[in-house]
């Protein structure tokens, strides 16, 4: 197969594309951009797949419990791009497991951790790692990688991975914000990288993906979240992650053409997508 782009995180089976879904999927397609449609909780996994299966030639899914999602009641955001209704799902490894088994499904996730809204509260933290744990579990099991969230977390993430995480196939960090150090426990672990927009709008990052390199890394939009230049602003969608991988091959001095391939090269290897 050729190479192609590739957008190794979004979420199209979201709500915020309902009104114009074939529209951005076929601006992609006409992109040359292939997609992985992120699940984050039991029905937007079930809609992931499904989207998958319409798309066969174009599209593969994930299954997963974000983080986000194990906050507690008071705390849930009710984000209206990702559901319908204002009702916290309840995280069912059983349902999750049964829905990973499908042949469309490349990665168990997102799943890990996220601290950033939740004040230090050890339940929640609890909460958090108990549920990644078991998604640790189901990618054992399923011999299928880790697609990781993590948010002010990396030392805990790290600490996980080291006690549960072995014997795993080689898994993503999505929208990694972390540290250099950060960068090289993870690398040690034998850990991937996704970059998205944001890279295209600031400079923060750029000594992580140095040292990170092109074997390690690959693209996203997390659509239909942060935009990279010149979108930002607006929703994001599969298509746009082409100009990612154009600041990526700047930011790491190759050509456009050379990093397409190597993020192609990388998501074979972790996905077996060819």
């Amino acid at each position: 197969m050729d190479s192609f782009y590739l957008d190794a995180h979004g979420h199209v089976q979201f709500l915020n594309y309902e009104l114009d879904r074939e529209e951005v999927v076929s601006r992609a397609k006409a992109a040359c951009v292939k997609m992985i449609t992120v699940g984050t909780q039991v029905s937007t996994s079930q809609a992931a797949i499904k989207l998958a299966e319409k798309y066969p030639d174009d599209m593969w899914a994930t299954v997963g419990f974000h983080p986000g999602h194990l906050v507690l009641a008071e705390h849930w955001h009710h984000d209206k791009s990702e559901q319908e209704h204002a009702e916290q799902e309840k995280f069912e490894p059983e349902k999750l497991k049964e829905l990973a088994k499908n042949p469309k499904v490349v990665a168990i996730g997102e799943c890990g951790l996220d601290y950033f809204r939740i004040n230090h509260d050890k339940e929640v933290k609890a909460r958090q790692a108990e549920a990644f744990i078991a998604q640790i579990g189901i990618a054992r099991e399923l011999r299928k990688p880790l697609m990781i969230h993590c948010r002010d977390a990396f030392r805990d993430l790290v600490a996980i991975l080291k006690e549960h995480g072995k014997d795993l196939k080689p898994g993503i960090v999505h929208f990694f914000t972390g540290t250099v150090e950060d960068a090289k426990e993870l690398l040690n672990l034998g850990y991937y990288f996704n970059f998205g927009g944001v890279v295209t709008f600031t400079r923060d990052y750029d000594e992580q993906i140095k040292l990170i390199g092109p074997d390690r890394i690959l693209s996203e939009t997390d659509a239909p979240y942060v935009s990279p230049e010149p979108f930002r602003g607006k929703r994001n969608e599969p298509a746009y992650v082409v100009h990612t991988v154009g600041k990526l091959a700047e930011i790491l001095g190759l050509g456009e053409g050379e990093m397409k391939n190597k993020i192609w090269e990388n998501a074979s290897r972790i996905f077996d997508i060819n």
